[in-house]
């Protein structure tokens, strides 16, 4: 029934859809299993792509030639570049989605894709010989064979659903958990543990008071993810979010099902994410605060579902009803259905490569939530990564890495094998200590030319990344080398409140200047004047001129990091001293007494921004 297979990726979510496309879009004949074809690529928690570090991580898998930010543009109900008040390493695009359409589009572009099959089953089990996975066994009886598996089990395994003291057996509410998987890797050798993630209330959008909301409206500008010419979404037809927030009485109500959490009664086994914690979690962990924020999200064009964000709860139902309805603006509110937690196994990252093949089983690859991770876009990432390897292991050819200084999908990947992690998995610009290499907007320009190599990133695309740096050097060397004379200029910088120039002056040299923008000289300079290039050119030519010295004081920083490990910690090092660590890297080196820097920045929940103020502590 089955032929054999380069590939079978298990799993169809976010992990388990990049994986499939990169391998098939490598050239390997790929079988991608799923237990329901109605929920590919399904956004199970809320509907959103993107945001800070994400957005950065979309646009490196779009680099790549991966297909969520394709996607995520086609599916945008409205745009924001978050951050914008920052500094452009801190720029963060995110998309609100259309659910159901986010789906629907993901469907479209893997069944265009040629070299994927599908096939709706559940994988109970690996097929194994010796120290070589060799296919999956599925719930129907199945026997495939295949040269590799990638597993993006995601919440699935063992999974079971908490609300209030009710617990079942599942993966997502309504879709039931998948068995037999742990078991045999961990008869195999393997170490397995248990986290937790959680999910708010959905609720009738009919039913909320708008008038007692905050709006917030998407960008006028419409960036998107892709480099690719997608059509997005117009400024004027976005969808707004709101905000409201919790109250005192809402915390009360809160508190009055504690008792009853399966959070607080310890029938939750695993640990749930730091970052984005449970509304219970907060107001306990917070008690000092008086109110917190909530998000109300549309969840699509065509629905009037709303995604509660912020109020991710385990509580009992009857209590989730009524403390939601004590926020303002939810007095009425109706719920569609209730949040729950879910726990699940995962399996520690260490015991992987850096191509995330195991280390126990050739041929296995793990992407996604099995890791540790939580998120869409960590998943994705490390999809289409293990995809990528999988095809090359198929093929006897060098694994592909990505390294800390290259991308942040190379630092998630790198955190992942070299520290661990005993909590969810989630991506911050602070844990990238190459932030400004590592922007969002020249993520093309990173990764492009390196996926093209690999026959993933397609020729126009490739064609496309060459032009735009074509462009953008000669820009640069004309405005490096073309002077302007005070006359000419004196008049634009009093109006921008900036110093006048006595001498002829480079145009790169006044670029420096804070109050000087590229898009406000355009009327100035007439060889910008005469061409009409593209605001993603311009904005490229001035963040590279403005911030050239603090992009090559990171390049030299990427050789003086490799140096860490012959760097010692004294014994009687005092940590209280250094009052810039973050108090999570303050309470981890006081215990572990790392040795050195190198081991101090591979331990779990260390920023690399917490190693080089220790380094600097220690220089001093």
């Amino acid at each position: 029934m089955f032929p054999e297979y380069d590939v079978i990726v298990a799993g169809a979510g976010h992990a388990g859809c990049e994986a499939a496309a990169a391998a098939a879009n490598m050239g390997s004949k790929v079988l991608l299993i799923t237990m329901n074809m109605q929920t590919i690529a399904q956004m199970s928690c809320n509907p959103a792509m993107g945001g800070i570090a994400k957005g950065q991580i979309v646009r490196e898998i779009d680099a790549l030639g991966g297909y969520s930010g394709i996607v995520s543009d086609l599916s945008t109900i409205q745009f924001r570049m978050l951050n914008r008040s920052k500094g452009p390493a801190m720029w963060s695009p995110r998309t609100q989605n259309d659910r159901m359409l986010f789906s629907l589009k993901w469907r479209e572009m893997l069944e265009k894709t040629g070299n994927i099959d599908f096939y709706q089953d559940t994988v109970n089990e690996l097929i194994v010989k010796g120290d070589q996975v060799k296919g999956v066994i599925t719930s129907l009886g199945h026997s495939i064979n295949s040269k590799a598996v990638v597993l993006t089990s995601g919440t699935f395994l063992n999974g079971i659903i908490h609300i209030g003291e009710k617990n079942f057996g599942g993966g997502r509410v309504a879709e039931k958990s998948a068995t037999g998987i742990t078991e045999q890797l961990v008869s195999l050798g393997f170490e397995s543990s248990r986290l937790k993630t959680g999910t708010p209330p959905r609720v009738d959008g009919r039913s909320l008071d708008y008038s007692k909301f905050e709006e917030q409206k998407g960008d006028e500008e419409i960036v998107g993810f892709s480099f690719l010419d997608i059509q997005k979404v117009t400024a004027e037809k976005q969808l707004s979010c709101w905000v409201s927030y919790t109250n005192e009485k809402t915390h009360n109500l809160l508190r009055k099902g504690f008792d009853r959490s399966p959070m607080f009664t310890g029938k939750i086994e695993g640990t749930g994410p730091r970052y984005c914690p449970s509304i219970e979690d907060k107001i306990n962990r917070f008690a000092e605060r008086d109110r917190h924020q909530i998000f109300v999200e549309p969840e699509g064009w065509d629905t009037v579902e709303i995604y509660v964000n912020g109020f991710s709860t385990s509580l009992p139902e009857e209590i989730q009803y009524e403390s939601i309805r004590s926020i303002r603006g939810f007095e009425s509110c109706k719920l569609f259905r209730p949040g729950y937690a879910i726990e699940y196994d995962f399996f520690p990252p260490t015991q992987l490569k850096y191509s995330l093949e195991t280390k126990n089983l050739h041929n296995l690859f793990f992407a996604g939530q099995i890791n540790g991770t939580t998120g869409y876009e960590e998943a994705a990432c490390q999809g289409i990564m293990a995809g990528i390897n999988a095809h090359l292991k198929v093929k006897d050819k060098t694994p592909f890495i990505l390294k800390r200084n290259e991308a942040y999908i190379g630092v998630l990947i790198d955190d992942l094998i070299s520290k661990g992690t005993d909590e969810p998995y989630r991506m911050f610009t602070s844990r990238a200590e190459y932030r400004t290499l590592l922007r969002q907007d020249n993520a093309d320009l990173r990764l492009t030319e390196e996926s093209y190599k690999l026959n993933l990133a397609k020729e126009n695309r490739y064609i496309k990344v060459l032009q735009k740096k074509e462009v953008i050097d000669s820009i640069k060397n004309n405005l490096h080398s073309f002077s302007i004379e005070p006359s000419e200029i004196n008049d634009y910088l009093i109006a921008n409140n900036t110093a006048t120039i006595q001498s002829k002056q480079k145009i790169a040299q006044l670029l420096l200047r804070p109050q000087i923008s590229i898009k406000s000289l355009l009327s100035e300079i007439p060889f910008l004047k005469e061409h009409n290039y593209s605001a993603e050119i311009l904005e490229q030519v001035e963040i590279q001129i403005k911030y050239n010295t603090y992009i090559d004081k990171e390049k030299d920083l990427v050789n003086k990091m490799s140096q860490l490990e012959n760097l010692i910690i004294p014994d009687s090092f005092n940590y209280d001293k250094v009052s810039a660590l973050s108090n999570e890297a303050l309470q981890k080196f006081k215990k572990i007494k790392p040795q050195t820097l190198g081991q101090a920045s591979r331990i779990s929940g260390v920023n690399p921004s917490d190693v080089q103020i220790l380094m600097v502590f220690m220089g001093r």
